[in-house]
């Protein structure tokens, strides 16, 4: 059952009108809201599609990743590279974006190779090191990716005549490659391969005893996790303009990782929910700038002490719980 079913059954009738209204009020939230906190929004929306695709490797397969910020840069250079004065190529966006996904879950299936016999903290260490080597590569290979001085005047995309090169264009896109990325992952969640990955999840052995592949079971979600990142890598490399290997630095992974906690892990709305707290929240507590950090942190150990499953749980992690 989707997300959609899932919500027509749960909503009471009077309360779908409200559900109407959110969606509107998303719509129209650029104009009532300002350049700022519309830009806060679409840094939102890129950690939400990374948040997505992380989900599918550690939520729905229970492979601990940590180095997924490697497929988030390949997806930015991938883009920056032929779109800068780097080689005065300038290939369109929306014709490298499927090429960015592309070498994105190629690196995820290279990745995904040699790790597919290691569990827990073995694995890691290693898609750390991963995720590490990559950012290393791109600041020392200073003939290709300019090395430290990163990429600067990448080109953004066009839509007919227009560049989408500011605040409110951009919500508009990154909006879109949300609704993509949770359409695509709620197919996945609840298709055959989905039903795989939990029952993978929950006990390998078992899994393997009934029938499933495990390795090419393991080797489908670094590919598929993969390619969310290399959509938000292409869409943050052309939001920005500029990218720097410092840009893709191990703490990414850890925020995308801390945001599937906090959300719920496995869950699709926490997901949404978890970026909302984790870089959302911070914004909101910058007038009181001396003390949010404290403020934030704080909320954080409240959250995890009373809500262990994050706060919009799926019903497996609930079942979990109980038990």
């Amino acid at each position: 059952m989707g997300i959609i079913d899932q919500l027509k059954e749960k909503i009471p009738v009077p309360a779908k009108g409200y559900l109407a209204f959110l969606i509107l009020l998303i719509a129209l939230l650029p104009p009532l809201i300002g350049n700022y906190w519309t830009q806060i929004l679409g840094d939102i929306g890129i950690y939400v599609m990374l948040g997505i695709g992380l989900n599918v490797v550690v939520g729905f397969a229970g492979l601990l990743d940590l180095g997924y910020v490697a497929f988030f840069a390949i997806g930015a250079y991938g883009y920056g590279l032929v779109a800068s004065p780097q080689f005065g190529i300038h290939i369109p966006f929306w014709a490298m974006l499927p090429a960015c996904v592309a070498m994105a879950a190629l690196g995820g299936t290279l990745l995904g190779i040699p790790v597919l016999r290691m569990r827990g903290d073995y694995l890691a260490i290693v898609t750390l090191g991963f995720g590490e080597i990559i950012r290393i590569v791109l600041n020392n290979l200073d003939p290709i990716t300019n090395g430290p001085r990163g990429l600067l005047r990448i080109d953004p995309p066009m839509i007919g005549d227009f560049p989408v090169n500011n605040p409110m264009r951009w919500y508009y896109l990154i909006l879109v490659g949300i609704l993509f990325s949770v359409f695509v992952a709620d197919r996945l969640n609840n298709s055959r391969l989905g039903r795989a990955w939990v029952a993978m999840r929950e006990d390998q052995d078992a899994a393997g005893i009934m029938g499933i592949n495990i390795l090419k079971t393991k080797l489908l979600a670094f590919t598929i996790g993969a390619s969310f990142a290399g959509m938000g890598g292409a869409i943050f490399a052309a939001r920005q303009g500029s990218i720097f290997p410092e840009n893709f630095s191990l703490m990414v992974s850890v925020n995308v990782l801390c945001l599937i906690i906090i959300g719920g892990m496995g869950s699709i709305p926490g997901v949404i929910l978890g970026a909302v707290v984790l870089i959302g929240l911070p914004e909101v507590l910058r007038e009181v700038q001396l003390y949010r950090m404290l403020a934030f942190g704080g909320l954080l150990v409240a959250m995890m002490i009373f809500r262990p499953t994050g706060f919009i749980p799926s019903a497996r992690r609930k079942l979990e719980f109980k038990k």
